[in-house]
């Protein structure tokens, strides 16, 4: 519709134009009516300012925005020279020349979103995948029969919790809920095993709407809301995971100090150079969302009492809605950095085309990690309510005994009996 209106006034600036050519070749002064003109005018401005907003809302790029903006200064530029009939050689070559530069500029930005998306990977992790009581699902299963076993569905505590722990508290659930959950459709069994994130597992236990969460150490802000109701929260260490830095491939550097890490996150080091990579300009250093367990990690762990930077919007990643971590796609430039936990990183992602640092010259592998020698391995924790029921109770020390702690080893994971 808002095409044909465009249409019509290129019609009627033409007619106008007609109007006042043949008033010219007539003898007289070759201009139609005044408030004609300035009406279809005023018509003309409208209407491309109306297109001109509606496409710059649908538009993401700061520089498609411009050069929208652009091309509709260019279409009101045709529109009154041709209602005024001002048109000679020289104005035609430039208004062409001006065509053809915002042209090659938004060729040009479609070729550079195109790059964008070479370097970019997805994070794909879908945790359904590993939904436990479901024949294809590729949760980890028990060699031998637990010593743990709950046979009624009313007794089996409500779990919820990272993206990133899924798999681990999933074997849980398969090796020691009731077999009558196989019979069950998988949206029944996610409710009673969740996934919501970490974020939304601590309220979830803070209102009292789940028994046990997988997560990382809490923010202080998860601390004080539970403070604020009343509720204690335990933490039982049940496993230890790498925190890790990534960058893209191409990237020359293969690690670098927890300082260094600190400096970049605190906004002190801004360029690769400062670092010793030539060629990369700005460091991007991307951020998670306020509660997430890497943004707390990154903020416990690296930071510390170092003032964390304001991140740019657009660096910011953040959960994305419904029950699955649906994290914003991460644009992987070459002059980015981010971070994550190894296995996720590892295991979990298929399309994760990035490069794993050092920290402090030692390598995130498994062995580093039990030996201590990683500087950036925390713990992931079995968190509970203090008032819990002895159903709770008993399935965390059963996870801290001998079959829980080797399937937390069998799901790829550290087991925190090895680092004790």
């Amino acid at each position: 519709m808002l095409i044909a209106a465009l249409v019509v006034l290129l019609v009627m600036n033409i007619l106008v134009g007609v109007l006042k050519k043949r008033s010219m070749e007539e003898g007289n002064e070759g201009r139609p009516p005044v408030a004609l003109t300035v009406i279809i005018g005023l018509l003309d401005a409208l209407a491309i300012g109306i297109a001109v907003l509606l496409i710059c809302l649908f538009q993401v790029h700061w520089y498609y925005i411009i050069l929208t903006i652009l091309a509709g200064l260019l279409l009101l530029i045709l529109l009154i020279n041709l209602m005024r009939m001002r048109w000679n050689t020289k104005r035609l070559i430039i208004w062409f020349a001006c065509i053809l530069l915002i042209a090659g500029g938004f060729w040009g930005s479609y070729r550079y979103d195109r790059y964008v998306e070479r370097i970019t990977f997805k994070e794909s992790f879908d945790y359904h995948t590993y939904a436990p009581f479901y024949k294809d699902s590729l949760v980890v299963r028990m060699d031998e029969e637990p010593t743990l076993k709950f046979t009624e569905m009313e007794s089996v505590p409500r779990m919820d919790g990272a993206t990133a722990l899924y798999p681990v508290y999933a074997a849980f659930a398969e090796a020691t809920y009731p077999d009558v959950m196989n019979d069950m459709p998988m949206y029944e069994v996610i409710k009673t095993v969740a996934c919501t994130t970490t974020g939304n597992a601590y309220k979830a236990i803070i209102e009292g709407e789940c028994d046990i969460i997988f997560v990382a150490g809490p923010s202080k802000e998860q601390e004080a809301a539970a403070a604020e109701k009343g509720v204690q929260l335990l933490y039982t260490p049940i496993g230890r995971e790498a925190f890790v830095f990534f960058v893209h491939p191409s990237n020359p550097i293969t690690g670098l100090t927890v300082d260094q890490v600190r400096s970049i996150y605190a906004g002190e080091t801004t360029r690769w150079d400062q670092l010793g990579v030539k060629g990369l300009g700005t460091i991007r250093a991307f951020q998670r969302s306020e509660g997430s367990g890497s943004q707390t990690a990154l903020e416990r762990f690296v930071m510390k009492d170092t003032p964390l930077m304001t991140p740019e919007k657009e660096n910011v990643l953040s959960a994305m809605g419904g029950i699955v971590e649906q994290v914003s796609a991460y644009k992987n430039h070459r002059n980015a950095i981010g971070y994550s936990f190894r296995f996720y990183c590892t295991t979990l992602m298929k399309n994760f085309d990035v490069k794993l640092l050092e920290m402090n010259g030692v390598a995130p592998t498994v062995e580093n990690i039990e030996n201590g020698t990683y500087p950036l391995a925390s713990s992931f924790y079995a968190v509970t309510r203090s008032d819990a029921s002895e159903n709770t109770w008993a399935l965390v020390e059963w996870i801290c005994g001998p079959q829980g702690q080797a399937l937390v080893e069998k799901c790829g994971y550290t087991p925190f009996s090895v680092v004790e």
